[in-house]
This record gives C-alpha cells, structure tokens and sequence, in this order.
C-alpha cells in the first residue's frame, strides 16, 4: 500500500495518426522535453514549425486531462516523457514523363506526452 503513495501520478495524452512526419514532429518534441507545462507552451505558441500544433494540443490535453481526472494544478506540472512514434504511411503515386509514376510516401505519427508534478523530480 506505501508504494502506491510513493509514485507520482503521472496523466498522458495521445494523438494518433497526425499526418505530419515523425521526424519533424520530433525536432519539436525535442524543444520541450523536461520543461514545465507553461514553458513549454511559450515555446509552442511562438515556434514557426507546422508540427508544434499538434504537440499543443497533446500537451493542452494532457493538463486538462491532469486537472480532470488527477486534480493536479497544471502549472506545477513537467514534461517527464514525450514521444513521437512512427504511424502508417499513406501512399500515392504522381504521374512522370513517359507514362511513369513514383511514389510519395505522406508519413504519419502518434504524439505522447506524459505530465508529472514538479516536486516529484
């Protein structure tokens, strides 16, 4: 029974099937791994990369779910995991000279990011 009081309560969130690759989502990941949640949303609401959006809203749904269902404060949160795993690849093909066709490769990921509180460092 102690050992359950001793772990911290870690809340995560999940988008699957983001159609951007996971190779740029994971040059954004990268910016905001071990920050504090509202840090880590000055550096999303002002980077340039398309792939901050949903690393956003994964980290906007991770609080909320903190809040809800934890009952923890979001800014006493960090980000103590965050992953980009690779998802299927939709392929297309586009019409060449000669009658040829090549393929194109639109990659998806699925985003994590898990919260903990600050004091649990």
């Amino acid at each position: 029974m102690a050992a359950s009081t001793d772990t911290p309560a870690r809340v995560s969130a999940t988008a699957r099937f983001v159609r951007t690759p996971p190779r740029k989502a994971r040059l954004v990941a990268d910016l905001v791994r071990g920050k504090t949640v509202n840090e880590a949303h000055a550096i999303l609401a002002y980077s340039t990369r398309a792939a901050a959006l949903p690393v956003h809203k994964v980290l906007q749904s991770a609080a909320a779910n903190a809040d809800h269902n934890a009952g923890l404060d979001a800014a006493e949160l960090w980000i103590a995991l965050i992953t980009v795993d690779e998802g299927p690849t939709l392929r297309r093909y586009r019409p060449r000279a000669m009658g040829r066709a090549t393929p194109i490769n639109k990659r998806t990921c699925h985003i994590t990011v898990t919260l903990e509180p600050v004091a649990a460092e």
